[in-house]
């Protein structure tokens, strides 16, 4: 098994979303992460997938998604060289005086942005690699146990384009 990225060009209509996550739920794939988004062409609808799965299956998906009417184009991520960031959210609650002081250190090592803060409680907004965030979310589970609050976003990518991202 491996994480895999899939990228779908799909016509920017009611109801493709639907559709194509239906597909997966249909045949018992699972969707790891899924983010939709229109392109320069409003009439063209970006995905961006995430799946674990072997190789067999994945060729399968492949396959499914490419006779879809709906879809124009599939890209597979999983090999070539991508720019990739995910959206984070972390709220922390109930933090004391020195709490606060501990997130905005960490804050500061991890190039995370502090995007709200009252007297008791700490918004932090972070758009790193999936892995990044699994970090970040790991040390501030440690430091700060059941007081999160997370939110994410599915990752968006895109292909990279010199050579020294190859």
């Amino acid at each position: 098994m491996k994480k895999r990225w899939i990228c779908l060009y799909v016509e920017n209509e009611i109801g493709v979303l639907a559709r194509i996550s239906g597909l997966f739920s249909s045949k018992s794939y699972n969707i790891d992460s899924l983010t939709v988004g229109t392109t320069e062409d409003e009439t063209i609808s970006r995905m961006t997938i995430s799946v674990t799965s072997d190789d067999k299956t994945f060729e399968q998906i492949k396959k499914q998604l490419n006779r879809s009417v709906e879809v124009i184009k599939v890209v597979d991520y999983t090999d070539i060289p991508i720019h990739m960031k995910e959206l984070l959210f972390i709220k922390i609650n109930n933090c004391s005086e020195s709490d606060k002081l501990e997130i905005f250190r960490i804050a500061a090592v991890f190039k995370v942005q502090i995007t709200d803060y009252d007297k008791y409680n700490v918004l932090l907004e972070c758009l790193q690699s999936e892995k990044q965030n699994d970090d970040l979310i790991s040390l501030f589970k440690k430091c700060f146990g059941s007081r999160l609050e997370i939110v994410r976003g599915g990752s968006v990518a895109i292909e990279a384009i010199s050579i020294t991202n190859r």
